[in-house]
């Protein structure tokens, strides 16, 4: 059965979750428009509003099977996944095109890095605040480490070095403009390979696990990393 608590953890959960995939968003669409390309702000899509950056599949059926399902059966959330609409941005209108398109691709995951650091701060006026308002401070406490989990999950998978990724941008502002271009044209079938790879192959090759695996290497490595950053001892 899951914890009494459940709803808590869920508005935790989902909380930290629309922060996470907003601020990412917003930080692509407010890098192009530095960068030269207003067609973020053209489309009313250069905003903090979260609703602006709903996709259906993305923003709420994937990650509301996720947490329901962690909710009950094991009664909290440890992991959590998926994506927004992506912001528009017109490379050709970027003053220099690959290039303006890597930076604008690293904004996305540099903002969640930025933000899950920020987390990690804020931790510390939780356990500052815990003896005074338990109930409240716990809820705080799990919020902030739950920030801190959504952002290193959403900012790490975006680097992946597959297009539409953010990491395969990064890649492809990289390469010379001859292999590019073409990289870039992998873009369609992109998605469909990692979401392939991440919900399709284990189910079909027994020990084929990249989710768990990344779960125990990468991300609780990431998450030790920030604590120690924000000055957390591990």
């Amino acid at each position: 059965m899951p914890d009494p608590g459940w709803l808590q953890e869920l508005l935790a959960a989902v909380l930290a979750t629309v922060i996470a995939i907003t601020l990412h968003e917003a930080a692509h669409g407010y890098a192009a428009l530095g960068l030269g390309d207003p067609t973020a702000r053209e489309a009313g899509r250069l905003s903090l509003n979260p609703l602006r950056h709903v996709d259906r599949v993305g923003t709420v059926l994937v990650p509301g099977v996720l947490l329901l399902g962690q909710l009950l059966t094991i009664g909290r959330v440890e992991f959590m996944f998926g994506w927004a609409k992506p912001v528009p941005v017109d490379m050709r209108r970027l003053r220099n095109p690959l290039q303006g398109m890597m930076l604008v691709a690293a904004a996305g995951p540099a903002m969640n890095f930025f933000l899950a650091w920020l987390a990690g701060m804020l931790l510390h006026l939780a356990v500052l605040g815990d003896s005074a308002s338990p109930d409240s401070m716990t809820w705080a406490y799990r919020f902030l480490a739950l920030s801190i989990l959504a952002n290193l999950v959403l900012g790490l998978f975006n680097l992946l070095p597959i297009p539409p990724l953010d990491g395969g941008r990064i890649l492809a502002g990289l390469l010379p403009r001859s292999l590019a271009l073409p990289y870039l044209r992998l873009e369609r079938w992109g998605i469909l390979l990692v979401l392939f790879a991440v919900f399709l192959l284990p189910r079909l090759v027994q020990g084929f696990d990249p989710v768990g695996w990344a779960l125990r290497r990468v991300i609780a490595n990431a998450f030790d990393l920030v604590l120690l950053l924000s000055g957390h001892a591990t």
